[in-house]
């Protein structure tokens, strides 16, 4: 017997939007799957983040907006969780399928479980063992509530296991940043046709040993004024060596703006741009010599584009690129990152491997499997 509800898949920040598209095209293809209905909490609302990044990724319009907005972490959750309540009561779902470890994934789980709703989580079981990461705290939660845990590599399993979850709840099938990625290579302009559109010196760009791409965000790194100087002041080091481009992020801008380091940017090698688009980044990423970031997506994309990455962070919850991938955790070790840069130069940097599975086949891999569950879920509530 077929599910009777749709499923209600959430996003609510950007590494939500590239999981979640190539999964709903894999749901639409699987004719045994329920109507999947697309939430967009609302948690990141910025144009150049929002509105573009859905063109990039050719993800389809939300079917409901929560609109949730900023707000601190305990006013967000809550936020979110009183509106997607009464959206979760009309529409009666088969289950909720959350992704990746935003406030948006937590609250939209909790509400689902509290009313009996199975819970999909996508991307479970990875862990940085840092509890004063709020994602942390958003990952192992999630994980106790889901119903089915799909993990992105083979070692998170062992992470669930360790925490008391049945392995007949976890399926291993790979990595949906990685269909997202190889949807858009082609899609993607040359490097050389986007310095065009920024109005980047080409010559400059691409001159010997290359350029140095980066992205920055996360509070730790950018909330902190003796932080983010010193990280802008590496970055001065870094474009020593060779070309620096930024596309900075909005918190990031007014940060830097408002901590007065505008000037000293000014004074290097450093190319600051607006937020750019998905398929922007991916171009920017492709072609450049080293990839400079403290996010958790770049760190899967650079090890599958086989494109040194140097993590600025002390430690991350996505192990097998460092282990098997691209990347080098470097925190903010001015002489880490000046060794790892001229590693680049001199021999061409850390290259690694791609990890198993991140093939571009996750989603439909997921939606074979869940369609089979949502079945034999249905079969066993009617028993």
């Amino acid at each position: 017997m077929a599910p009777a509800g749709p499923v209600l898949c959430v996003v609510g920040a950007r590494p939500n939007y590239m999981k979640m598209a190539p999964l709903l095209r894999a749901f639409k293809a699987c004719r045994s799957m329920p109507p999947a209905v697309l939430i967009h909490t609302g948690q990141h609302y910025d144009f150049d983040l929002n509105d573009r990044l859905f063109i990039g990724l050719d993800l389809p319009a939300p079917d409901i907006n929560l609109e949730v907005g900023s707000g601190s972490h305990a006013i967000q959750t809550a936020e979110v969780m009183k509106r997607v309540e009464p959206v979760i009561d009309q529409s009666k779902p088969s289950c909720v399928v959350v992704v990746g470890d935003v406030n948006s994934t937590l609250a939209c789980s909790l509400v689902a479980a509290k009313k009996n709703i199975p819970v999909v989580h996508v991307e479970a079981g990875l862990r940085s063992f840092d509890r004063s990461m709020p994602e942390e705290i958003n990952r192992v939660l999630t994980d106790q509530l889901a119903n089915v845990l799909y993990t992105t590599e083979r070692g998170a399993e062992a992470n669930l296991v360790r925490e008391g979850i049945s392995k007949d709840r976890i399926q291993f099938v790979g990595n949906l940043m990685i269909d997202s990625l190889h949807a858009a290579l082609p899609r993607a302009v040359p490097a050389l046709e986007l310095f065009g559109r920024v109005g980047i010196d080409a010559a400059w760009a691409s001159a010997q040993p290359g350029y140095a791409a980066v992205t920055l965000h996360r509070p730790s790194n950018v909330d902190d004024p003796r932080t983010l100087a010193d990280i802008v002041a590496i970055f001065g080091e870094v474009g020593q060596r060779m070309p620096v481009i930024w596309p900075v992020h909005p918190r990031t801008r007014a940060n830097i703006e408002k901590f007065g380091l505008s000037r000293v940017l000014q004074q290097h090698r450093v190319v600051c741009l607006p937020p750019q688009g998905y398929l922007e980044m991916v171009s920017l990423m492709r072609s450049a010599a080293l990839v400079l970031t403290d996010s958790g997506g770049v760190q899967e994309e650079t090890t599958a584009l086989g494109v040194p990455c140097l993590t600025m962070r002390t430690n991350t919850e996505r192990p097998i690129t460092v282990d098997q991938g691209t990347n080098t955790l470097v925190g903010i070790d001015r002489c880490l990152i000046l060794a790892a840069v001229d590693d680049v130069i001199r021999g061409g940097g850390k290259r690694g491997r791609i990890p198993e599975y991140w093939d571009g086949g996750a989603a439909p891999r997921i939606a074979s499997h869940m369609a089979q569950w949502l079945v034999t879920s249905s079969e066993a509530s009617v028993h």
